[in-house]
């Protein structure tokens, strides 16, 4: 199952920089910090296999338009093998990044991003949700910069998303990545959003 193409992308509200900001660079394997809006530090790192507990309690936490939005469909809970497809990733054909805050002794975790290869074509399916009490505040931007960088250093030449044509945060913030945008000639209730890789960066 491509956990992409069953996944589409929840965003977490307009865009935190400016349409001129260029893409960050791939920080690697290390974890690095950004603030929001509010002046909330998150955490960003790539997933990795111990976080589908993690994982887990993020998407049972969606409300449901942003599950609808994120999964094209209903879904409450993920079962045990869509999350090993999320958490185990090979980082170069699947890669996911996680935002975590500080919760207790340990993490909670309130957006992520991923794409997913497509064959050989070098095109990537990607996706991005944020927990809905952290819309507003720029996270899905911060989310998907380091993962188009992370494509195109991956030799990938386009990345799309498939979205329900009512998600207006989702239009706006891939507008605002450079992503155009068509209608899904397969299903009228949805629409594409295609990101040319190779074109140059403003």
């Amino acid at each position: 199952m491509d956990t992409n193409r069953q996944s589409v992308i929840a965003a977490g509200g307009s865009p935190g920089a400016s349409a001129n900001e260029p893409i960050r660079p791939v920080r690697g394997d290390a974890p690095w910090t950004e603030t929001l809006r509010d002046g909330t530090s998150v955490l960003i790192r790539p997933i990795r296999e111990e976080d589908e507990q993690l994982e887990r309690r993020f998407i049972e936490e969606l409300s449901p338009q942003s599950r609808r939005y994120r999964f094209l469909g209903s879904i409450k809970s993920p079962d045990a093998r869509l999350l090993t497809q999320l958490t185990h990733v090979d980082n170069v054909n699947q890669v996911a990044f996680v935002a975590l805050i500080a919760e207790g002794v340990g993490d909670r975790e309130i957006g992520v991003s991923r794409y997913s290869a497509q064959g050989d074509s070098g095109t990537c399916e990607c996706a991005v949700a944020v927990s809905d009490e952290w819309h507003n505040l720029g996270l899905a931007t911060l989310l998907m910069q380091p993962l188009i960088e992370a494509a195109r250093r991956h030799g990938f030449s386009s990345m799309y998303s498939i979205d329900a044509a009512d998600n207006r945060p989702m239009r706006d913030l891939v507008m605002h990545l450079g992503f155009k945008r068509s209608q899904d000639p397969d299903d009228a209730t949805q629409v594409l959003h295609t990101l040319d890789l190779n074109a140059p960066t403003v």
